[in-house]
């Protein structure tokens, strides 16, 4: 289902006394000028969420990101320059490596040759180079990840984005 109900999640928003207020929703047409200029096909929930309900910032863990203006206060954080890397041509539509979980290893670090973040898009900065990235294609495409980019961590976090946002929502 990709039906959302804007007033409800607003409502939801409200009770929750978050800081966060919702952006307004993107129009059809620029989610497809950014669908087309990167090759790609939003994810139905996703898609849907940023035209008919907001384009963040209020989500889980640091907020949700914009899809297509750079945050108003954008700065030199980790989190702006990887929000810019995903806009480079072609990290978008490039397959997504990701297969299967990777547990934490303490021994393990980040390769940035593996490109775990490729086919993928942030939508959440956890901190400390963890971010929950929406898979974009491939046959995990639509599900919602945990990325650790120190470790080369990479987990599941939920179905779709729907059930990651309303999960969130109803915590």
């Amino acid at each position: 289902m990709s039906d959302w109900d804007a007033w409800a999640v607003r409502a939801r928003l409200r009770a929750k006394r978050m800081r966060y207020e919702l952006a307004a929703p993107l129009p059809e047409a620029e989610v497809r000028a950014f669908e087309v200029e990167h090759g790609i096909r939003l994810p139905e929930e996703y898609r849907t969420f940023v035209t008919t309900v907001g384009d963040g910032p209020a989500g889980p863990e640091h907020g949700l990101m914009p899809l297509v203006t750079p945050r108003p206060e954008a700065d030199d954080w980790a989190v702006d320059g990887e929000w810019e890397d995903d806009r480079r041509q072609g990290r978008l539509a490039a397959p997504c490596p990701i297969r299967e979980r990777r547990p934490f290893d303490v021994n393990r670090r980040f390769d940035e040759r593996e490109g775990l973040t490729l086919g993928t898009l942030m939508l959440a900065e956890q901190g400390c180079g963890m971010y929950t990235r929406l898979i974009l294609n491939g046959p995990l495409a639509g599900q919602v990840w945990h990325l650790d980019q120190d470790f080369g961590t990479c987990m599941p976090e939920s179905p779709d984005f729907r059930t990651w946002y309303t999960d969130w929502l109803e915590k």
